[in-house]
């Protein structure tokens, strides 16, 4: 049983390699979008530092940021 599983009428080389390679591209791509979220943000954080809520409500309230934000949805 396990070993019909694993080689499929002959076809189990391809389909596994075929897995496998999907899977480490999927896996690095997931590690490569990670740090680069994770340099973004602390790029952020180091200019702006932590927006706190009164900052934000503030930034809000400003003419050029309601034109900004009513052409996408609300944070």
């Amino acid at each position: 049983m396990i070993n019909e599983l694993l080689t499929m009428n002959g076809y189990g080389l391809y389909v596994w390699s075929s897995f496998l390679f999907t899977f480490l591209s999927f896996l690095s791509l997931y590690l490569v979008v990670k740090t680069q979220y994770v340099k973004e943000k602390n790029k952020f954080i180091a200019k702006f530092g932590n927006l706190n809520s009164e900052r934000a409500a503030s930034a809000r309230n400003q003419s050029i940021n309601k034109e900004i934000l009513s052409n996408s949805s609300n944070i």
